[in-house]
């Protein structure tokens, strides 16, 4: 729930730092007041699609929610030393739960336009599987394991070693196929 509260943190205080209601930023992101509220509370853990365009209604990069760190220079991670972690709900509704936990590697890179992540899929079994979409694109390439991402009306199948790269405005969901996975993600959303 930690990783909960420092977005809810942050996403309170940007919408209270551009003057806006939580009606007001539902309105400018199309995303349900209730649903900020629970985000704001921490009782709901987030999803990414929603998270980039509660950002973009909120006229931020998405970093500036997840993780932004005032640093100029390159961004380093050596390993998986990054502690940054945020975990995301996929299909879960719970805030204690995340079928996908995202680890930063670019934290302390400010004012950057791409967000890449290794990200640990957790295998769920459950067939229901909502999509989402958002504005941008997104890269990823299978580290260990299998994944399978709904694509629209397709699906694509890929193992260890396989990459995909699409329009992330065409709904879509990741998910792990027989056992968990892992996966170095690039997301790229237009500000």
């Amino acid at each position: 729930m930690a990783d909960n509260n420092k977005l809810a943190e942050r996403l309170k205080h940007q919408r209270e730092q551009k003057d806006l209601g939580i009606d007001q930023l539902s309105k400018q992101s199309g995303i349900s007041a209730e649903q900020i509220r629970k985000l704001e509370e921490g009782s709901r853990a987030p999803s990414l699609a929603p998270l980039i365009k509660i950002a973009r209604g909120l006229g931020v990069r998405l970093g500036t929610l997840l993780d932004d760190d005032p640093g100029l220079s390159p961004a380093v991670v050596r390993g998986e030393e990054s502690e940054k972690v945020v975990r995301f709900s996929g299909n879960s509704k719970a805030a204690g739960e995340s079928e996908l936990d995202f680890t930063s590697l670019a934290s302390e890179k400010k004012d950057r336009h791409m967000e890449p992540f290794i990200i640990s899929v957790k295998y769920s079994g459950s067939v229901d599987r909502s999509l989402s979409s958002h504005e941008g694109e997104e890269f990823i390439y299978v580290l260990e394991g299998n994944i399978e991402i709904d694509y629209g009306k397709h699906k694509y199948s890929l193992s260890q070693s396989d990459s995909i790269y699409y329009d992330s405005i065409v709904p879509h969901n990741v998910h792990a196929m027989g056992k968990d996975a892992k996966i170095l993600a690039v997301v790229y959303t237009p500000f």
